[in-house]
């Protein structure tokens, strides 16, 4: 599933080419892709120009003067402008604007929806800050961490507690902090939160630069995302530490495949 550098990534490559377009309606190839309206936007948006293009957690979101198009990619959904030449057995929604220009959502699996709503606040309910604002501080992380008694990567995860992270991005993140995933997360010493903070800011920061990672088709525009090759400890099995040397091991926690360098990630369990 894209994580939050792959959605920032479609942002900002559709960003430019759509703002200012006016929407006539979204037609759904699939049905199902629709979540809550049927695609005839022109009932709702009285004023059908798109004046933003952002991420809000996973979701990729178009503005418009009173309300947004939310759009979540889930495992191997797609976004990308066309024209009327298009071919693709895999488009599940086709944007209409009055300049003639397309915006396709592709996807194999059929997960990704397309949500119409008033504003952020149905979203916001269920999603914890975004870990590339203003808002999260290094004070607000202890803070949240401090309240847990829950294993630290499933919490991490969690799109509750905390935005657009998911199992690259964690695993990457605890490694280069040396903490175990299996870590009680109001045991973590203070250092070592302070560490994870940077860690998941910079880790998120470096791979928007690099298009995202491409484990499996990730792409934008036909192009892969180049984190993959930064990649420290994600995917790494039996290889050798790029810290200290010691074999990598792959274990499964809080339900995900999970990469642990047992040398250098130490578990804390109790204050």
């Amino acid at each position: 599933m894209p994580e939050l550098p792959e959605v920032q990534t479609v942002v900002n490559h559709i960003r430019p080419m759509i703002i200012g377009e006016r929407l006539k309606k979204i037609k759904p190839v699939w049905n199902k892709v629709l979540h809550n309206f049927d695609g005839k936007v022109y009932q709702v948006l009285k004023k059908n120009e798109i004046i933003d293009v952002y991420r809000r957690a996973k979701f990729i979101i178009i503005a418009f003067e009173k309300h947004i198009i939310a759009i979540h990619l889930r495992m191997t959904g797609k976004l990308y402008v066309a024209d009327k030449n298009f071919n693709s057995k895999y488009v599940t929604a086709i944007f209409e604007f009055e300049s003639m220009r397309l915006l396709l959502f592709e996807d194999v699996r059929k997960f990704g929806r397309i949500y119409l709503y008033n504003d952020l606040s149905i979203i916001n309910s269920t999603h914890g800050p975004e870990p590339l604002g203003i808002n999260f501080t290094l004070q607000l992380f202890k803070k949240m961490l401090s309240q847990r008694k829950r294993n630290i990567k499933a919490l991490l995860l969690d799109q509750s507690f905390l935005s657009g992270l998911g199992n690259i991005y964690v695993d990457e993140s605890l490694w280069k902090s040396g903490i175990h995933p299996d870590s009680l997360a109001n045991s973590i010493p203070q250092k070592r939160i302070e560490a994870l903070h940077s860690n998941i800011i910079s880790t998120l920061k470096e791979a928007i630069d690099k298009k995202g990672t491409t484990i499996i088709d990730f792409s934008v525009n036909g192009e892969s995302g180049k984190y993959s090759n930064s990649l420290r400890i994600y995917g790494r099995t039996e290889k050798a530490c790029l810290n200290c040397g010691y074999t990598i091991k792959k274990l499964k926690i809080a339900g995900r495949g999970t990469y642990v360098c047992f040398k250098c990630q130490k578990k804390y369990t109790k204050r």
